[in-house]
């Protein structure tokens, strides 16, 4: 698929005239503290460097948000890469190029391409394989007849069935004293499998655990080899369950710059430097929006319409609609195909840390880019 660059000489200046009586209004800051904010990409190996200008993007709404991301408590790393091209970069607080930052549940969306390449590689024949077909040692004891009924692309949707966590303290208890297979029998459905969205790290890591078992290695061992290794990207740490398993749900660990590498994969159809990694039409039906309204909780006024993929989120923002692999704290990778873009946020991942503080560093961290996003010219 032919990615849309957006190069009209215009626009640029469209939107700095904006920017401008935005400043005027004494809405924000002046063009003086925007000049001042420097976000010039470090100058390494790994990417490629280019400026916004060369690549057709207003660098004073890069300069805006940069500015704005300096005030935030707990961010880390702020990327944007655009046709292919590393245009911005900055760390802040604790945050550093070579950190390894925990991804919380931007893994969902690593392992979500882990299944895409099960079913290429024939470990997997379909995403309508029952998830109790894996656990073999466990069908006896699940006396709900629906849990026999879950799809592999149910897991994938959010709707197996099984609760969030947060939704009681027992559950709460459990996702932070650890998984194990077998809860896939002692974890109460909520409701009936393929009906409704319902937000579970359970569900994500269980379907780990079926990558493992299906291609007959460790989740870490088949990532490393078909995905990590072929991107060119260092894993860092990894948590396991009480099993031995890999958590399919959190806990992976990269730098920022590395994650770049797997959003660019993704806007690119699954391509990497000329390599098919992940086939295209994965990364289509992934990318698609099979529930709408999936978060029902108010992140921000550019953080709209928040609808849910195969272990990918969708959010719009003002005239525009972009793909988002999200983890707790504000980790994000962000795809915004209409501009060929990636923008990379990495921060505290607030670890066990809930409730309205929290979320409050976690919301402003998403709107961050939510609001560059609104604030980029509509074609």
């Amino acid at each position: 698929m032919l990615k849309h660059i957006l190069r009209c000489p215009l626009l640029p200046l469209i939107t700095s005239m904006i920017l401008v009586l935005s400043m005027l209004a004494g809405c924000g800051p002046s063009i003086g503290d925007l000049e001042a904010v420097d976000y010039t990409p470090l100058l390494r190996d790994d990417w490629e460097a280019s400026t916004p200008e060369a690549e057709g993007l207003d660098p004073m709404l890069v300069a805006e948000m940069y500015y704005n991301a300096a005030e935030l408590e707990t961010i880390y790393s702020l990327l944007v890469i655009k046709n292919g091209y590393l245009i911005a970069e900055s760390y802040f607080n604790e945050g550093s190029v070579e950190q390894k930052a925990r991804l919380q549940s931007v893994t969902k969306s690593y392992t979500s391409a882990l299944v895409g390449i099960a079913l290429e590689q024939g470990c997997l024949s379909s995403v309508d394989q029952k998830m109790v077909d894996f656990f073999p040692e466990l069908v006896d004891q699940i006396t709900d007849p629906r849990k026999k009924q879950i799809t592999i692309q149910d897991m994938l949707q959010m709707r197996a069935g099984y609760p969030w966590e947060e939704s009681t303290p027992e559950l709460f208890e459990m996702l932070y004293h650890g998984f194990r297979p077998s809860l896939l029998v002692e974890v109460p459905l909520v409701s009936d499998p393929g009906t409704q969205f319902e937000y579970s790290n359970l569900t994500s890591h269980l379907v780990g655990v079926i990558v493992a078992r299906a291609c007959e290695t460790s989740l870490r061992s088949f990532a490393q080899k078909n995905l990590f290794a072929p991107l060119d990207v260092e894993m860092g740490d990894w948590i396991r369950d009480w099993e031995g398993y890999y958590n399919g749900h959190a806990d992976l660990h990269f730098t920022a710059r590395d994650m770049a590498k797997f959003g660019l994969l993704y806007l690119n159809d699954g391509e990497y430097q000329g390599n098919q990694l992940v086939a295209a039409d994965w990364v289509r039906v992934s990318l698609q929006t099979y529930s709408e309204d999936a978060w029902k909780y108010s992140v921000g006024r550019n953080f709209r319409d928040i609808g849910y993929g195969y272990q990918w989120w969708s959010v719009r923002a003002g005239d525009h609609r972009y793909n988002l692999a999200w983890g707790h704290g504000g980790q994000q990778i962000v795809l915004l195909e209409e501009f060929n873009m990636v923008i990379v946020v990495t921060a505290d991942p607030l670890f066990a840390q809930h409730g309205g503080g929290p979320w409050s560093h976690e919301k402003a961290n998403l709107n961050l880019v939510a609001d560059f996003i609104n604030s980029l010219p509509s074609e």
